[in-house]
């Protein structure tokens, strides 16, 4: 059993997290990592409405009763979307835990703190955690370059950035990016964070609500299956590598790209389509450098019981077994 900051601060068994993923993070997924004693994470942006979200967030409490939390990210959109409302949403569903990402969160933590909700702000660099600590959030979740969805523009890979962040940071701070079992989870510990967070892995579960052939498509890439896109608009995006992606880069090599060149293919709808019908090419996809760690598709508990007791295992023996 671990015990670390962020499994008191968050009142959590596992030092686990399942950060959110756009059309991922359902009532389904969440509530399997809950009861699995890790923490997850519902994605507010997934639900087309507030009132959606409220509803989402009433199901998972059907399937659980173990702390879970509520991701809104905070992203350029090519439709305004009515944060505030999502916000009053999460606030009277009575969620205690938030992960925000992306642009400055401070609007949101005063009406969240106002309302006694902990906040993980998710970011790239140190200088935005740091930032995030001085806003006042109860604990950080930094992503190293190796991450799906946005690793920033410093492309700084996490056995860096991670005891530079700890090295500077009071409160809890996540490991993210490039997690996947049981190695990467004792690495991360050892680099100094409090405990860590897996997207991709976490989508290749029995529980996920992707499609099948997503899953597999996912167990079958390597480590060199993912293309970084919007590199040239400075808003780089990792993404699993497939005809689609390979179209985007190609304009973007071209030079002069804008986002309305680009839109068409990568319209989150065509995403969407993607973990809903199972055509691994037909829109972008969010998929990390882990890819190449994944071989299988475990239930949710299983790979977090896994986790745990791999994990123990490597620093009782292992790690143990060299010293003199």
């Amino acid at each position: 059993m671990f015990k670390t900051r962020f499994t008191e601060t968050f009142g959590v068994q596992h030092p686990i997290v399942q950060g959110g993923m756009q059309w991922v993070g359902r009532a389904e997924l969440v509530a399997a990592v809950a009861n699995a004693g890790a923490l997850g994470f519902i994605t507010a942006l997934t639900q087309p409405t507030p009132d959606d979200l409220r509803r989402e967030i009433a199901r998972c409490r059907e399937m659980t009763d173990k702390p879970f939390g509520v991701n809104l990210t905070l992203l350029p959109a090519l439709k305004a979307i009515p944060y505030a409302e999502y916000r009053q949403a999460i606030i009277e569903s009575g969620v205690k835990i938030v992960e925000t990402a992306g642009n400055n969160p401070q609007e949101h933590i005063d009406d969240f703190k106002a309302h006694g909700i902990k906040i993980i702000h998710k970011c790239v660099a140190v200088r935005h955690a740091l930032k995030a600590e001085k806003l006042g959030v109860d604990a950080v979740s930094i992503d190293g370059f190796e991450c799906a969805g946005h690793p920033g523009e410093d492309d700084v890979p996490g056995l860096i950035l991670i005891p530079a962040a700890a090295d500077k940071l009071n409160i809890p701070m996540i490991a993210s990016g490039g997690i996947g079992d049981a190695r990467g989870m004792v690495a991360a510990l050892a680099l100094g964070a409090d405990g860590v967070n897996m997207g991709t892995r976490f989508m290749c579960t029995k529980e996920s609500p992707i499609h099948q052939n997503i899953k597999e498509q996912i167990v079958a890439n390597t480590e060199r299956d993912t293309d970084l896109i919007f590199r040239t608009l400075r808003n780089t995006s990792r993404v699993a590598r497939n005809a689609v992606s390979q179209e985007v880069v190609s304009i973007e090599q071209r030079g002069n790209a804008t986002i309305e060149d680009l839109a068409p293919l990568v319209s989150g709808q065509r995403g969407k389509v993607v973990y809903e019908k199972g055509d691994s090419d037909y829109g972008v996809w969010s998929a990390g450098q882990v890819q190449g760690l994944i071989n299988d598709i475990p239930s949710v508990r299983e790979l977090v019981d896994r986790m745990v007791t791999e994990a123990e295992s490597i620093i009782r023996k292992r790690l143990n077994g060299m010293l003199d």
